[in-house]
Formats: C-alpha cells, structure tokens, sequence
C-alpha cells in the first residue's frame, strides 16, 4: 500500500454518504401518567404527539401519522418422503386509521430546519367493528362473516406487563402474532417519479382488548370429530372376573363465559364462573350401588389456530384441519384445580320419576339436570348426583377472548377428569373424560364515550326506517341505458398452477407449488391484500 493512502471500510463509506434520520419520538397521554403499559379497548381514545426533529435542513412532502392492525402466520410443512422444510408466511393489515394533520403545523416549503422540533398531535379511537371490506372470501355462514369483522385482540406479542418486569404469556405461539401499532411515516418525492422515498419510519406497539360479548353456546354434536365430548357413557364392573355393577353416565353444560375486566378496570375480583357435572347411574341389579366417586382433575386447553390461507368455517380439533399442510394447531394446557369429590352424595330415583329426557349438555344452564337414560337401563330404579365445579382463571398468564378472524383463532375448552371406584377391591379406578367448550368475553369501557350520541343514532334508525317506504320505480330502463354494444370477452385460459389454485380463495398466492424440492427453505413473505380478506 503507497503510503498516505487510507481505504475505508464499505460500512464507514456508507456512514459518510448518508445523512442522519431524523429523530421521531412518538409520545402517548398514558406515558405522561406513568403507565408502563398501554391497554386500551373499544371506544378508548388513543391521545399523544410526535416530536420531529432533523438534524440537518430536510425537505420532505408527506408526514403520515396512521393506526395500524395487522395479523401474521406462519405454517411449517414438513415433507412425509423427503428431509425438506417449507415455510409459508402470509401476513394480512385488516385496520388503517390516519390522522388528519394541518398544514399549518408545517414548515414553510416543506423543509424542516436542523435542530428545531416540530410536535403534531393525534387522537385516534378504537372502532368497534372493522370494514365490509376486511372480510370478502367465502365464508360458511353469516356468523362466521360477522366474527371476522370484529375487531380481534394483541395476540402473541409479548408486552410488559402492570409490574413494568416479567413478559406477559398469553398462551399464543410465535407462528401467529396480531398487534397494533401508532406508525409515523416521513416520504420525499422522487424528481423522476416512481415510488417516493421514505426519510424516517417509526412505529409504537400498544395492546388492545377488544370487548366482547357473551355468544350463544356451540353446537356441540354428538359423535362429531371436533375435539368436544359433553356425555360419556361407562360400564362399571363389580370386580375381576365378575359381572356388571351398572352404567355410569357423565354429563356437563357449557358454563357462563369467563368476563375478564376491561384494561383500565381498577377492579381485582379473580374471573371466575361455575360449571355443572350431572351423574346418573343405573344399577344393572336392582341391589347394586352406586360407585364411590374420587378426585375431579380440572384443566383449561388454549387452542390456536392459524392458516396461511383465510378460514371458511370455525376451526376445531379435528382430524380435517390438523392434516392440512396450509394450517397449524398450538394447544396449551393450564392445570385449574383438583379435589376430592367422595362426599358427593347420591339420589335414589325410582322409575316414576324418570320423565325429563332432554339431556342437560344441551342447554348453557348450571342447574341440576337428570341425565338421559344410558342404554342398558332396565326401567327400574336409577342413580343421580351432580357436582358444581368453580373454574377460576390463573393471575400469572394473560388471557384474550375467544375470537375468529381471517387467519388466526383462538378458543377454550375444559378438561374435566373425574376418577370413579367399583366395590371390588381388584378393579382399578376409572377414569371418566369431558370436554366441554367454554368462551372467554371481556368487558367494556364504562367511561368510553360512544361514536355517535344517542340522538344521532335515533336519527339514523328513523332515517333508514323512513327509506324502507320510499317508493321504488320498477320500469324497464330507458333506451339510453340499453342500446350499448355488448362486450365480448374471449374465454378465459385455464393453466395447470390455475386449476391447482382454483381451490383457493380469491386474490390469494397458491402456495404449494413452491413446496417441493426446497430442503429447508427461508421463509418468504406474502402479503395477502386486504382487499380481499
């Protein structure tokens, strides 16, 4: 090397070349009160300012301040007759709310001058409902439709909790993750056109918790393969080698919704609600007892579902959907409670009695109802008890309500374990099972202030009641809006990639052609327009 002569590193040059970002802080009303953590819920307005300060003269032509909301997954298939790996990332904005910002606050020909800080004020509030257009593949039925319209809540990203130390678990895996974001865009113009250039972007996660309403409860069905069993059916044995003692019947409602409290909410009662077991027993002699009851194990299944492509039904835990190389399952289980349940007493009922056939895991009601019938009930005389089971969430995690959207969903279910004793001293416990489904709802702001005063919306409901009677002309068109040459469209090409993603829903990429030969491929990013989700 001649000397003098000094060569510098790719990055120094590059240090050299470009100028400095400006510097954009995004401040919340929440931080000026100390609050470590930004919770809101419908209807709660987001209040705050950007600072932006150049450290050198900057011309700039936009300055964007929007609210954004925006799901994410990721599916992993794995190849059955090779080593390889794909991944498929499909990513989804469903929300965009921009500020409005005056003019007036900016600099004059759109330079801002180094070292001076310009502050731009934002309000933004958190809808209820998101836009038709959010949701527009096909869909089983309305309600579902209506599901993924609601607004879901941050899932998946792990926020500091109340406490400002430990992480928050809310039970969801890192292959599906939906978060809300205040975002600040600054973009300059190209001379030559073409996509502008973006001078600074800087966003600021918050959580939201949506409120959500208690739903009628599912349509549990039985034989169905959907993960949820409401009756169960036993024979109980006297001991080894030795005859029936009779059939064991379990039953169980799904419970009241566990309503967790709105974000703000300064009340600390532990979210509870109670479910109900029926029994019944029928003594296959008219002198055989019922069985004595042992420990009841409780657990509470977070299920996760997440797909690459949009959801058309309400997923559940069947074979269908964990076999679909396009979608995931994540289960996490939370151990809620055990006790013992020997002291539960049992009620003799004679034949007469046994009138009320409808099976109580039909209904959402807690009371006490007498099971159907088992099948080898003999019309003599029979057995009931019922036992109430508390079900109280755990303080160390964070729970979402149960919620349905385009690519991620989440629901509950509870385990019951209750173990059953035969007289026979040589006959092992059995082991009865229930999975029943149970939501989780959360309440609303009692101080938010609604969209549109209650007057306004009488006014709307009059308006649209006054429309219905407007009379309608039912006329042929006139010749002017008829007499137009017809188009003519040429036959549309049918491709072998087209006819292999004509299963698919529309506008979105098909994705499995890219699947084979690629041993541990990165993952790629595909954005799903919103437009059609």
């Amino acid at each position: 090397m001649e000397p003098g002569l000094t060569v510098r590193s790719p990055s120094v040059l590059r240090a050299l070349t470009q100028r400095p970002k400006p510097a954009i802080d995004i401040l919340l009303k929440d931080e000026e009160e100390k609050t470590p953590v930004h919770f809101y819920t419908t209807l709660d307005r987001i209040n705050g300012e950007v600072s932006i300060t150049a450290p050198s003269d900057m011309r700039f032509d936009t300055v964007e301040i929007s609210f954004m909301g925006d799901e994410r997954t990721l599916v992993e298939n794995l190849s059955t007759t090779a080593p390889t790996s794909t991944k498929i990332i499909a990513s989804r904005p469903f929300l965009e709310l921009k500020q409005p910002i005056n003019t007036a606050a900016f600099p004059q020909h759109q330079v801002a001058q180094a070292g001076h800080t310009y502050r731009l004020p934002f309000m933004f509030v958190i809808p209820e409902h998101l836009l038709p257009q959010a949701c527009r593949h096909p869909v089983d039925n309305d309600q579902l439709r209506e599901a993924h319209l609601s607004l879901p809540p941050s899932l998946g990203d792990p926020m500091a909790p109340s406490d400002g130390k430990t992480l928050m678990d809310d039970l969801a895996p890192d292959m599906s993750t939906i978060s809300y974001a205040v975002k600040v865009k600054i973009t300059r113009n190209r001379k030559s056109g073409g996509k502008p250039v973006i001078l600074a972007d800087v966003a600021k996660k918050i959580r939201v918790i949506p409120a959500y309403d208690e739903h009628p409860p599912l349509n549990v069905l039985a034989g169905k393969d959907d993960g949820y069993c409401l009756r169960k059916e036993k024979d109980l044995k006297k001991g080894m080698f030795k005859g029936k003692l009779g059939r064991l019947t379990v039953e169980a409602a799904q419970p009241r919704s566990l309503h967790l409290h709105a974000p703000r909410s300064e009340n600390r009662v532990r979210v509870t609600t109670m479910a109900t077991m029926n029994l019944r027993f029928d003594p296959a002699e008219e002198s055989a007892q019922p069985p004595r009851l042992g420990q009841l194990v409780t657990k509470l299944k977070a299920a996760t579902f997440f797909a690459s492509v949009p959801m058309r039904e309400i997923p559940s835990n069947s074979a269908a959907f964990r076999f679909d190389h396009r979608r995931g399952l994540y289960v996490e289980t939370l151990n809620l409670s055990s006790r013992n349940v020997e002291s539960v007493q049992w009620v003799r009922h004679t034949a007469s009695h046994d009138t009320e056939r409808g099976s109580s895991a039909h209904s959402v009601s807690s009371a006490v109802s007498i099971p159907d019938a088992s099948s080898v009930y003999i019309g003599k005389a029979y057995y009931t008890a019922s036992i109430v089971v508390p079900i109280t969430l755990p303080e160390n995690k964070s729970f979402v309500p149960t919620f349905h959207t385009c690519l991620i969903s989440r629901t509950y279910l509870l385990d019951f374990s209750l173990s059953v004793h035969s007289p026979g001293k040589s006959v092992s416990a059995s082991i009865m099972h229930l999975k029943v489904p149970v939501q989780v709802s959360s309440e609303r702001n009692a101080n938010a202030q609604p969209l549109i005063s209650p007057e306004e919306a009488r006014a709307i409901a009059a308006r649209d009641a006054d429309g219905y009677f407007v009379p309608r002309s039912v006329a042929p068109p006139s010749p002017e809006y008829t007499e137009r040459a017809e188009l003519v469209r040429p036959a549309p090409q049918v491709t072998n990639l087209a006819m292999e993603s004509a299963a698919q829903p529309p506008e979105y990429a098909f994705l499995g052609s890219h699947a084979q030969g690629m041993a541990f491929a990165a993952a790629r990013p595909i954005c799903l327009p919103s437009a059609c989700c």
